[in-house]
């Protein structure tokens, strides 16, 4: 793997809970960009957010059509959308049809930023109720980037991080606690 350039994280049912503990924990001179899908069910994301910003060590925002992933940044896949990463490194939107039954989908995310990025990619899957981000961890993978997955034996929901280990495997399955300092490690100086 070469030095991480970004890292993409996914989580369902359960995830905000997860997603506060993960970025409370990041260091605030992390340089890699962050882009995250988390199924929500609401028709925007401006909650979770918001939400979300109360914990976490960066700033957060959400995705934009075109913008490029920053580095240092939190970006969350707006609600209806699929988010890609092309290969120019920037964010595009689609309405194309649900992946396991969501959109955005966590496989369309993974899948499209392990093209971009390659083996400088960290893929991160947490709680969550159904097998979206599973195929996309498997793609991340393949193409030498390093796959995290939150120990299913403590994730609010365990569907998620089981499919996603049984799928693809991963090079750390670990507490929801310990992915953050994981993270820090490997993306710092």
């Amino acid at each position: 793997m070469s030095a991480p350039q970004a890292i993409v994280v996914g989580c369902s049912a359960g995830g905000l809970t997860a997603l506060e503990v993960l970025f409370a924990g990041l260091d605030p001179a992390l340089p890699q960009a962050i882009a995250v899908c988390c199924h929500t069910g609401s028709s925007t994301v401006d909650l979770l957010c918001e939400l979300l910003a109360e914990h976490a060590s960066l700033p957060v925002t959400e995705a934009r059509e075109r913008e490029p992933l920053q580095g240092g940044v939190i970006h969350v896949a707006p609600s209806g959308y699929h988010l890609l990463v092309e290969a120019d490194h920037r964010f595009s939107l689609s309405v194309d049809a649900r992946v396991s039954f969501a959109r955005p989908s966590i496989d369309v995310l993974f899948d499209t930023a392990a093209e971009a990025y390659r083996d400088a990619l960290i893929g991160i899957v947490l709680t969550g109720a159904n097998r979206d981000g599973a195929e996309g961890l498997s793609q991340i993978r393949r193409h030498g980037g390093l796959a995290i997955v939150q120990d299913p034996a403590e994730a609010e929901s365990t569907a998620m991080p089981r499919a996603a280990l049984d799928l693809a495997g991963a090079d750390h399955c670990l507490p929801l606690a310990a992915i953050a300092p994981l993270i820090n490690r490997l993306c710092l100086p």
